[in-house]
Parts: structure tokens; C-alpha cells; sequence
């Protein structure tokens, strides 16, 4: 939907269908005169635009395309598409970040996958993610995500974890033991939409800080953030309290945005319910919640707050399409980073080179085209934009990593690597000069940017570095990230990297077996087959809950419909071969298949739920010793609940 304020009263007065027939858009951005969309289900971005400035997208392009398919649970597939400060265009799931260039998008990947539901980005380009599985409001701002993954368990307050709701929320996944006695949840579960505010129409006190949604508590988090020799720590501004906590059930804040006329927008998903149906099948313990309060009654009423403040009006609507460029710069110095971010990413969307001198004076702190002296924010924009323009010169970085503020040489540093991939003499002698930088965000760019050389100096500067300040964690913690990384890179994918030697090399064995005879009938990356021969398992939440299900279906076999379809053929039992074989085997299903498009989750998750063990395999077939007739999936399921049921 396309929303419009005619009349500049801070109400949408005019609506129309922009894109219409979208399978559940996950993302968009708009560039230039376009909007990028992904939709569930797919990997490929297109780009959609309304030449005849009726409202409505009459022109479609292909401006990122995947053979793969994407499947899976859709609170596991991406979301994001946020245009960082460094040019680089993040998401959230899958280990991949994208370069908009001559029109379409160049992926890059990453050493870990980050995030679940949402990121954001502050004003030097720290990228927010969060875990809503593992209940993390926020991660990966340590370092820039390309580098590998640096959290700290303690960069949040005591407590910070603990939510609190203005009303009784027993709806909840995890059932009553994630409740307090009153009834209120106790902690983060679907934490999502963050924001850092950016704003220049709500008090200065409100200005950074990490604004986050948590739906099924009904509030919305105020965090300040904070730099504290380096190292980035969070904290709840209200004690044991929320800057926004609502008692009306269908509440549920799912997003959050500094806008262009500098106030909080809010997106209300308004609904009964939140969860996927997985989470909330009948028998359920969410699913009597969801029944017994009504909750699946109330549907399609979202709606969309801007929350102002008194005294002080909100700012002018944009026009920044229809702007010269010349006067675009003139935005990089706006109190609102809303129109900083969107000024830089236009100026380097026309690829207009004819303002390269004018940011290379702001670079360099002087007026230029501004009305006044730029501030430091300022002076970082244009260094950015300079680069996005491929027109950032080794002299203008020599001269900013003499700079004075420390933001301007961290930026500097960050700015170098492209002459540091090159193992360019002259500026790995001048990063030399600051490796005594009495800065730690300097300090901690320099041992992450020098990484990207392997050559003697470059690695001499990064231990001189560390063995000075050997007792600094953000140090230490970034030299053991580093490591980490170039392991996955080795290995192949963060998943692997987190599992054991032993369980890993069962991991690659299943592959094998896969490929040579599983993937005939269900497809090579899981995606199943045009015929039908047998089930897709590529995203199969199933695979992952059901354990002894699945390794009875190996052993025995199975027949008859699964989720309501037939399939042509009987998947015939494998009971013939070792419980190491079969392990193997639904160890690489389950891991590489069953968790695609999965959020990152912790090396215990894997290790204890994900893997299956050969003695695991071993008591199952010894259960089921009895068994000669292939199972049916309605059977298996009876058989499960029986079992989990005596086990109350």
C-alpha cells in the first residue's frame, strides 16, 4: 500500500494498492524512484516503480536472482534490506549482505548468519540485530557483521532480558514456566522491528537510543546505548518499567522507524494472534490460550502510530528525488538521520560525480556548499558517499587517519581496506603510526580492517596492537572472532564450524549418502522434484521436532500422504544399514535441509536437538525391533502424542 498526506496534517488521507498479488513481502527499500521487494518463499529482489504517477508499480525488474528455493517456516526466512552507512545493503538470516551497483545487487557473503526479525543501523554504521528465539533484543553491533560475529553477554545490564507488561500475557509459546506468578511474561520471546532513533522532533534525550518491539508482551523497549572504551552496553532507561506498555490484548508493535519529519513511527500488527501455526497446532497449550480469550477473532486491523511531542512540530515532508544533487549535500548535515542516510544512498544512486570536490571538502571540515562548519557526523556521510561513488582517493584517507576526532580515523581505518587487500606499502606504514592510538574503537578497527592482509606488516601491526592492551575484551574477543571466521570460511558455513570434529564428519558422510541416493526422489538441495516422487525437506520444521519419527520413517519406511498430498512412491526402509549410516544421514537432513533459511542458533541447540546420535538410532530400532510394515505420518504422530502424553 501506498499512504499519502495530502494536506501535511500528520494523517495518511490517501491510499493505493503501489503492488498488488505479493506472496507475503518479507522486505523492501526504496531506491531512487524504486522499491525493492523479496517475498516469502523466494530468494529473488525485484524492483517496482510507477512511471505514470497514478500510485500504483506498472513497471517490474529482476535486480537479484537465485536458482535456489527458499522453503521453511516463515518466521525463519529474511527480512531487513537496510542500507547501511558503509554502502552495503544488510539482512537478517542468511549469511549474505548486498552492493547496489549500475542497478542491481551484488551479494557478498558473510561468515555467520545474524538475526531473526529486523535490524537497524546508528550513525557510524554499527548494524542491530536480534534473536527473538534465543530472547536477544539486540546483537552483532559489537563489529560490523562482515568480519564474524562478537557478542558479549554482559554488554546489557543485569536484568535486561526481563520484560514487564502492563497486563496478564499467558499466550505465550512457551507455555506457563515462561511466566511470572501474576501471569506476566518474564522475558524477551518474539523481540523484533528495532530501531535506533535518529529523530530531530522528539527530546535530545531520545536521540540513539535502541528502540525494540516485543509483541507478545505488548511494550516496546527504550534502551540507552552506550560506549564505554570500546566496547557497547545497553540499558533499559525505565526501571522494571517500558516505554510503552499497552493493556489492550491485540496490541502488538512489530516495528519501529525514525521518519523523515523526525518523530517515532510505530507499526501495530493490531491482531489476536501473533505466532505461526506451528507454534500453535490444536491440543496445544498456545493454541486453548489462543481459543479460550478470542484471540483468533480479531484480524486486519494494523495500523501505524507517529508518536510527537509537545511543543515540538514535526518537520517538513521530503522531496529529495526532485532535489539537485548539489542541494542533496546539503542534507548530510540535517539534525535527522532519516535524511542523511536517504541523501547519501540517492547521491550514489545517480552515480553524479560532478559533486565530488564539494564532498571532499566536507571531508576535510571545511563549509563548502553547507550553510556551516560540518560536524563530524557530517564529514563521515561524505567519506561514505565518496566511496559509494568510487571516488574516494588514497591521499583523502591518508589525510583523515591524521585527523583529530577518533570517529573521523576510525572511519578512515574502516575506509583503507581496499588498499590493504592490496598490501598497499604506503598505507600499511601509515597505519603502523597508529598502533599506539589512544582510541579503542580506532584500535579495534585497526585489528579488524588489517586482517584482510596476510602479509608480515599487516600481522605485526595486529600482535603489537593485542599485546598491549592483552586484557581488553573487545580485543581479545575480536582476535578470537577473527579466527573463528577464517575457520568457517574453511569449513564452509557457520553450522558446521559450531559442531564438534566427530559430529561434523557425520554431517559431511549424510552428504554423501544424500546425494548418491536420496536426492533422486527429493530433489539435490532438498526442494523435492516436479513429479512429486516424495516430500520437499528443505525448511521441514517437522524434521527438526520430530526425532524418533523420523528415524522410524529409515527403518521401516513410510507410505500413504503427508500433509494432505499423496506421493507417488513408497519411501522404502533403510533399516539394512548401521546406526551410524541412518544418523548420518538424518543428521545431514536435518542440519543442512530441515534448518535452511533457520535463524543462527546456538552450538547446544545443535548438539543436543539437531544432531542425532548412533545410539539414538540403536534404541529406537531396538523399540521397534517388531515392526515389518512401512509406518503412516498419521500413525507415527498418534504414536508420538500417546508417548509424550504418559509421560505427564
Amino acid at each position: 500500500m501506498l499512504l499519502e498526506d495530502t494536506n501535511g496534517d500528520g494523517k495518511m488521507d490517501k491510499s493505493s494498492v503501489f503492488i498488488d498479488h505479493l506472496l507475503m513481502p518479507r522486505a523492501i527499500l526504496t531506491v531512487g524512484h524504486e522499491l525493492l521487494v523479496n517475498e516469502t518463499d523466494s530468494y529473488d529482489i525485484y524492483a517496482y516503480r510507477d512511471t505514470n504517477g497514478d500510485g500504483k508499480a506498472d513497471k517490474k525488474r529482476p535486480v537479484f536472482q537465485s536458482k535456489r528455493k527458499a522453503f521453511g517456516n516463515v518466521e525463519h526466512q529474511r527480512s531487513g534490506l537496510d542500507w547501511n552507512l558503509d554502502n552495503w545493503i544488510y539482512e537478517t538470516i542468511d549469511p549474505i549482505r548486498y552492493r547496489y551497483k549500475n542497478g542491481v545487487l551484488k551479494a557478498d557473503t558473510l561468515p555467520n548468519a545474524a538475526g531473526q526479525w529486523g535490524l537497524t543501523h546508528d550513525d557510524y554504521g554499527r548494524v542491530f540485530f536480534s534473536r527473538a528465539a534465543a530472547g536477544i533484543a539486540a546483537s552483532g553491533f559489537q563489529i560490523n557483521p562482515a568480519y564474524g560475529q562478537l557478542d558479549f553477554p554482559d554488554a546489557f545490564e543485569e536484568g535486561f532480558n526481563h520484560v514487564w507488561s502492563a497486563i496478564k500475557t499467558p499466550d505465550v509459546n512457551g507455555g506457563p514456566k515462561t511466566l511470572r506468578p501474576d501471569s506476566t511474561m518474564a522475558d524477551f520471546t518474539s523481540i523484533c522491528g528495532q530501531s535506533v532513533f535518529r529523530g530531530d522532533r522528539l527530546p535530545n534525550s531520545m536521540f540513539g537510543d535502541y528502540i525494540v518491539s516485543e509483541p507478545v508482551a505488548r511494550v516496546i523497549r527504550r534502551a540507552n546505548i552506550q560506549n564505554k572504551d570500546g566496547k557497547v552496553l545497553l540499558s533499559n532507561v525505565y526501571h522494571q518499567d517500558e516505554f510503552i506498555s499497552s493493556t489492550d490484548m491485540n496490541f502488538r508493535p512489530i516495528n519501529t522507524y525514525t521518519g523523515p519529519d523526525g518523530c517515532l513511527y510505530i507499526v501495530d500488527m493490531y491482531r489476536g494472534i501473533i505466532q505461526e501455526s506451528t507454534w500453535a497446532q490444536p491440543g496445544s497449550y498456545l493454541y486453548d490460550q489462543i481459543k479460550t480469550k478470542g484471540l483468533d477473532k480479531n484480524i486486519q486491523r494494523g495500523r501505524i502510530y507517529r508518536l510527537v511531542y509537545d511543543g515540538l512540530k514535526p518537520g517538513p515532508a521530503p522531496n529529495l528525488l526532485s532535489e539537485p544533487t548539489r542541494k542533496l549535500i546539503t542534507y548530510l548535515a540535517h539534525p535527522n538521520g532519516w535524511w542523511r542516510d536517504n541523501a547519501q544512498k540517492e547521491i550514489i544512486v545517480r552515480s553524479d560525480k560532478s559533486v565530488v570536490a564539494s564532498l571532499k571538502q566536507i571531508t576535510l571540515g571545511e563549509k563548502g556548499p553547507l550553510a556551516e562548519l560540518p560536524s563530524v557526523i557530517t564529514r563521515i556521510h561524505a567519506l561514505w558517499t565518496l566511496e559509494g561513488l568510487d571516488a574516494l582517493d588514497k591521499p583523502t584517507v591518508l589525510t583523515m587517519l591524521n585527523d583529530q576526532n577518533p570517529d573521523i580515523r576510525k572511519t578512515a581505518v574502516w575506509l583503507s581496506e581496499p588498499w590493504i587487500k592490496k598490501n598497499d606499502t604506503q598505507l600499511l606504514d601509515k597505519l603502523e603510526s597508529l598502533k599506539n592510538d589512544d582510541s579503542y574503537d580506532v584500535l579495534s578497527q585497526l585489528v579488524l580492517s588489517l586482517s584482510y592482509s596476510k602479509t608480515e606488516k599487516a600481522k605485526s601491526i595486529a600482535q603489537s596492537v593485542l599485546a598491549a592492551h592483552a586484557d581488553h575484551v573487545v580485543l581479545t574477543g575480536i582476535e578470537r572472532t577473527l579466527k573463528k571466521a577464517d575457520e568457517i570460511r574453511k569449513i564452509g558455513s557457520s553450522r558446521l564450524a559450531a559442531l564438534n570434529p566427530a559430529d561434523r564428519q557425520l554431517v559431511r558422510e549424510g552428504a554423501q549418502i544424500f546425494t548418491a541416493l536420496c536426492a533422486t526422489c527429493h530433489g539435490a538441495q532438498g526442494e523435492g522434484t516436479p513429479s512429486k516422487i516424495a516430500p520437499h525437506l528443505a525448511g521441514k520444521f517437522k524434521l527438526l521436532e520430530n526425532r524418533d519419527e523420523v528415524i522410524k520413517i529409515l527403518l521401516q519406511g513410510l507410505t500413504g500422504p503427508v500433509d494432505g498430498v499423496t506421493y507417488h512412491e513408497l519411501m522404502p526402509p533403510m533399516g539394512t544399514n548401521s546406526d551410524e549410516w541412518i544418523a548420518s544421514v538424518l543428521t545431514y537432513v536435518r542440519l543442512e535441509l530441515g534448518m535452511q533459511s533457520f535463524p543462527e542458533m546456538s552450538s547446544g541447540y545443535m548438539n543436543n536437538f539437531v544432531i542425532v546420535k548412533p545410539e539414538q538410532v540403536k534404541k529406537v530400532r531396538e523399540q521397534t525391533a517388531s515392526r515389518t510394515k512401512p509406518w503412516t505420518w498419521d500413525e507415527l504422530i498418534k504414536e508420538r502424542d500417546l508417548l509424550r502424553q504418559s509421560k505427564k
